[in-house]
């Protein structure tokens, strides 16, 4: 959904709320995007901290929580993890003394699994007898909890509450019985499920995989000198002049060394396809390409099949900033009703913005968003967003062109209701909280005060991204999952650890 979007879901994994010590209460919160990784193998050493360090702000988008940053010169590691913003984290006076090396994996996050403190920043550094390694992941294991168990049974102890710890501990498990890093790498991916894209350094090596259902996105480049590049989206490589390659396949894994770039595709074909789709309606930056497809054009089909399924007699079609834009050009160009300009977005506020005052808190949405009243006084406007979670923010919104003067308010939205939790890397959650649960299309319409409602169709879904290999979850859509899911809840095992921290602290 939009930046301006509200989560309906708890505050915290761990159960705090966002206010932490502030003792703010905050309501809602936004529908976060999944983590970015990054990694880069270079034949001869250079500053890949610097490379990182653009790539991760190309990615920033899909992780505003915390960054890091792991450079291997010739097998020695150097680090700077912190929770904030790329910009806020790595200032000159950190990135410097990173220094030169021939490898580096970088990271941003939001965690669906973990709370997001300093000990879950990521890439994670490991410390085994065969050597060290650093981690990035993107998506969420759907075993964790049963993994973690059975690790702590044998006397693993683990420093923090996220998943990827666990994929550490199974691949330094694996290393000690396999032969490479890479062979790790592949018997790991029997014990593990889910969704995971991961970028990985050992001393000498740099890999990639991807799950064999593809949910999370992963692709490959090369700079001018032909050094090997990975990163969740191609925006990054475009942030550091790579080109982009191709596309990690599902279930394929990647090693670049100095003896070259050697790809294993045993696992490829495995499984379904499982692309998750809201990479395409919102996550992902509109200048991607994912799987083959470009996520603008996605976008736009998407409005365009809004205007052929829900049409209406309008005026103007004006886009929620950002990721409704798109949309509403294409229900602009499908239908032929005028697009416009309809919100200018405070490009100053960040997504964790917190307002000290009930009052500055019901005014937030005027602060982040504000209506051209030119562009819809007096007209029956189409509202084009990406998402409704309960509704409150989107009531705002069209409050906003209400108060501009807009005659009627039709909105439409370019995915289908969410009606059921994310088990692979987004923070969707509790299906009782979720308004299109409760509530059938034409009371939503009413509740948020809208003249009329309309939502992509699953079946328009299959069909955004026309150059991708079909397959696509669509689970929170009420889609069905493509995995066994885990029962007790989503976060059952970081409900664990808080009750035993408060424990401990009494």
């Amino acid at each position: 959904m939009t930046q301006t979007e509200n989560m309906i879901f708890p505050e915290r994994r761990s159960g705090a709320t966002e206010s932490g010590v502030l003792g703010i209460d905050i309501p809602e919160r936004h529908l976060h995007e999944e983590c970015g990784v990054f990694g880069v193998f270079c034949k001869e050493p250079r500053d890949v901290a610097s490379l990182s360090y653009y790539a991760l702000y190309a990615l920033q988008h899909r992780g505003q929580e915390s960054c890091g940053i792991v450079v291997n010169d010739d097998g020695v590691f150097s680090s700077y993890r912190d929770v904030g913003l790329v910009g806020d984290v790595f200032t000159p006076e950190r990135l410097s003394p990173l220094g030169q090396g021939n490898i580096t994996v970088g990271h941003v996050r939001y965690g669906t699994t973990g709370c997001d403190n300093k000990r879950n920043v990521q890439p994670i550094l490991v410390n085994h007898h065969k050597g060290r390694m650093a981690l990035a992941h993107n998506g969420n294991l759907t075993n964790a909890h049963e993994l973690r168990e059975e690790l702590e049974s044998k006397g693993s102890i683990f420093q923090t509450t996220s998943d990827t710890e666990v994929i550490a501990y199974i691949l330094v498990q694996e290393r000690l019985r396999q032969p490479s890093i890479e062979e790790a790498v592949y018997t790991a991916m029997d014990r593990i499920e889910g969704a995971y894209s991961l970028v990985l350094s050992s001393p000498s090596k740099l890999i990639a995989a991807r799950d064999p259902h593809g949910f999370r996105p992963l692709c490959m480049g090369r700079l001018k000198n032909g050094d090997i590049v990975f990163a969740s989206e191609s925006c990054a490589l475009d942030a550091i002049g790579a080109k982009f390659e191709r596309d990690i396949q599902p279930g394929e894994i990647v090693v670049a060394d100095k003896h070259g770039l050697r790809s294993d595709t045993r696992r490829c074909n495995t499984a379904p396809r499982k692309l998750c789709v809201f990479e395409f309606i919102y996550f992902a930056r509109p200048d991607s390409v994912i799987d083959g497809s470009s996520v603008q054009t996605a976008r736009q089909r998407a409005g365009a099949f809004l205007a052929l399924d829900h049409p209406v007699q309008a005026d103007v079609v004006v886009g929620v900033p950002d990721s409704g834009l798109d949309a509403a050009l294409g229900y602009a160009r499908q239908s032929g009703i005028p697009y416009a300009q309809g919100f200018i977005k405070n490009k100053y506020i960040g997504r964790t913005f917190i307002s000290p005052t009930q009052a500055m808190r019901e005014s937030e949405v005027n602060i982040k968003l504000n209506p051209i009243r030119s562009a819809v006084e007096g007209k029956r406007v189409v509202l084009v967003d990406d998402s409704i979670v309960r509704g409150t923010t989107s009531k705002r919104i069209v409050n906003l062109l209400r108060s501009a003067g807009a005659k009627e308010v039709h909105m439409r939205i370019s995915a289908p209701p969410f009606v059921a939790p994310c088990y692979y890397g987004t923070d969707i959650d509790d299906p009782s909280k979720l308004i299109a649960n409760n509530h059938t299309v034409e009371e939503i319409a009413a509740l948020i005060g809208a003249d009329s409602l309309g939502y992509l169709s699953l079946a328009d879904v299959e069909k955004l991204a026309d150059q991708t290999a079909p397959g696509f979850c669509t689970g929170c859509f009420g889609g069905g999952y493509a995995t066994s899911i885990p029962t007790g809840g989503k976060d059952r095992f970081e409900k664990k650890i808080s009750e035993n921290e408060e424990d401990s602290h009494a």
